[in-house]
């Protein structure tokens, strides 16, 4: 069943920008539509959160349409459209055929994920992010910490996103030391919300000899932090969990060593800039270090001494002495793997 929330701005805000006579007035409303619940420290809150924050910011109703699942959502993108909508969010990899079907049909402009060559001048643009940054500096703690120094990384599936920060990881791992082993596996082609299978899978790696997991994966980062909490290292001490996008503190049991924050709202504030300035659709959206939209988590996990090398590596990689490029294609993110579970 659809679940729609609205956060709308007083009408004092609109009327401003109405008797302004800007085009902002034009943008009326936007909204999200994510796969699963905004509830998941995740992939689905942080965009929900990121859409409710950057339409407060212009002054814009945010209409959230959540748990839709991964199936065919093009009714929700019709009815969402003829409420009104200026902009669509489609916020899952799965739904970037279907929205910008719709896109054209109905002539509402919308935003998709993982297709960087679909952009539609005034209907289609792609924020297919990458925290590969932040996820270098993850591999370089968790090198520095694992004391097996064998690590693993668990993947719900291979989109480039993911596999820009697995690579990165991965980078980052080897740069601090050549000799950690790195355990790649993935849960499955499109396992975002299997829960189940991540706990199957991380526990599989951490029985490889694992002490410290990157997980990617949504709804199924649940089964592998489970997995984390429930299942003892190869010397009997405990195996620790980075996370990715955004922060699980607040239900972490101590396994929680760091997670790969993203801040999507600067990003959902550039598209309705964008749809206001008639630029939709003609350019990509980026996020990184240096403006703290994408950032490593701080948990008392890490020693400060450690911290500190962290943070000085984030410094020289904001400053370019650390180059770290994006790799979006699975096999060679698959080349970079000590070993590849199958």
């Amino acid at each position: 069943m659809l679940k729609v929330l609205k956060s709308s701005v007083s009408a004092a805000i609109l009327s401003g920008l109405l008797m302004s006579g800007a085009l902002a007035a034009e943008v009326k409303s936007i909204a999200i539509l994510t796969p699963e619940e905004g509830t998941d420290y995740g992939w689905n809150q942080q965009g929900i959160d990121a859409a409710k924050a950057a339409g407060k910011a212009a002054g814009v109703e945010v209409v959230v349409a959540q748990g839709l699942g991964y199936g065919d959502v093009r009714p929700t993108l019709r009815e969402l459209a003829s409420d009104g909508a200026s902009l669509l969010i489609a916020h899952a990899s799965g739904y970037n055929t279907s929205a910008p079907e719709i896109a054209k049909e109905l002539k509402v402009p919308v935003a998709i994920v993982d297709t960087p060559n679909g952009l539609e001048k005034g209907l289609v643009a792609d924020y297919t992010l990458s925290g590969h940054q932040g996820a270098y500096l993850a591999g370089r703690l968790a090198a520095k910490m694992s004391r097996a120094k064998s690590v693993g990384i668990v993947v719900s599936g291979e989109p480039p996103s993911w596999n820009s920060q697995s690579a990165a990881f991965a980078q980052g791992v080897k740069a601090e030391n050549a000799d950690v082993k790195i355990t790649y596996a993935v849960i499955g082609p499109a396992a975002y919300s299997d829960a189940a299978g991540g706990k199957r899978v991380t526990e599989s790696v951490i029985a490889s000899g694992a002490d410290i997991i990157f997980g990617q994966g949504n709804g199924s980062s649940f089964g592998m932090l489970q997995a984390v909490e429930t299942t003892k290292a190869a010397d009997g001490g405990k195996v620790y969990f980075i996370d990715v996008i955004g922060d699980k503190s607040p239900i972490d049991k101590g396994f929680l060593l760091s997670s790969v924050v993203w801040n999507i709202e600067p990003v959902y504030a550039a598209m309705i800039a964008d749809l206001k300035a008639d630029t939709f659709g003609t350019k990509h959206y980026t996020i990184g270090l240096q403006d703290d939209s994408v950032k490593l988590l701080k948990t008392a996990a890490i020693p400060d001494n450690v911290w500190a090398e962290i943070q000085a590596l984030r410094e020289d990689v904001i400053s370019g002495k650390i180059k770290v490029d994006p790799v979006y294609d699975a096999a060679a993110v698959r080349a970079l793997m000590t070993s590849v579970a199958q």
